[in-house]
């Protein structure tokens, strides 16, 4: 299978993706290990039979310990993966530096570029424990030519994944620390309501204050003193990786936090062929 294979069957597949009616669809099975992936954005728009395949495609299952590496920056796995536990980040690492440049939950699909890209140019890194459902890359290269339509679904991950990418270059170019850690607890609050673990009162995360330095790009000093600005703000405390809000719209506001980049509920342009 060549690229141009991949990207012609998407093409002529995906113009009717997100056509479908919802309510015309069938009761979805449950999908133990996949059943959070695009989960309050796009997956609704997927038949039963669509997000039956790729809980299909699931191999096995991995269980990462806090620090472990999922994948190391100069290499190939031969995998990807949909997070089904914890969390994980993706790291740039040079010369004893690290900036993590992406945050994956429940539902997230990991590495998927590699199928493409055979070498990484990041690390993907457990924060805490976590656990990831194996997707071995020759599966893929058959479920594309088999069902385009389904794959397209991980194509649609990628755009979403692409977004916040862009967001978070928006974020380095216009705020500063303080409300880039906002920023960070904000969005993670949101996507994490897409799947239903959100809690009103606390956004809990496995983060170091060393882990949201290389989120906002700065020192663990100076990351320390935005998340202290927080508190006297009375905007909310961080404790552990936990934050407790004080008031989560006045934390928005000072965060300049506006969803509408994740595609919360399928939020997307209606394609016509």
């Amino acid at each position: 299978m060549t690229l141009q294979t991949t990207s012609n069957s998407f093409n002529a597949n995906i113009v009717t993706l997100v056509q479908e009616d919802a309510h015309a669809q069938t009761p979805q099975e449950p999908c133990p290990r996949t059943g959070n992936f695009l989960l309050g954005r796009l997956r609704e728009k997927f038949s039963r039979n669509d997000l039956g395949c790729i809980e299909e495609l699931i191999d096995s299952e991995r269980v990462l310990q806090d620090e472990e590496k999922f994948v190391e920056i100069g290499s190939h796995s031969g995998v990807c993966a949909i997070v089904m536990d914890g969390f994980l980040v993706h790291a740039a690492e040079e010369a004893g530096s690290r900036s993590i440049t992406a945050i994956r939950i429940p539902g997230d699909l990991i590495d998927f570029d590699s199928f493409i890209l055979k070498r990484s140019d990041h690390s993907i890194i457990s924060a805490g424990r976590s656990r990831v459902a194996i997707i071995r890359h020759e599966c893929i290269a058959d479920f594309l030519n088999k069902d385009p339509r389904a794959a397209g679904a991980m194509w649609c991950s990628s755009l979403l994944d692409a977004a916040i990418q862009r967001k978070w270059i928006e974020m380095f170019g216009r705020l500063d620390a303080s409300q880039r850690i906002a920023h960070i607890y904000c969005e993670l609050q949101a996507r994490l309501e897409f799947i239903g673990k959100a809690s009103s009162h606390a956004v809990r995360t496995p983060f170091t204050q060393t882990d949201l330095a290389d989120m906002s790009g700065v020192s663990p000093v100076h990351a320390n003193r935005a998340v202290a600005k927080l508190r006297e703000s009375g905007l909310g405390q961080i404790r552990r990786g936990t934050l407790y809000p004080d008031d989560w719209t006045a934390l928005e506001r000072y965060a300049q936090f506006d969803s509408g980049y994740l595609y919360g509920q399928a939020a997307l342009n209606r394609m016509s062929a």
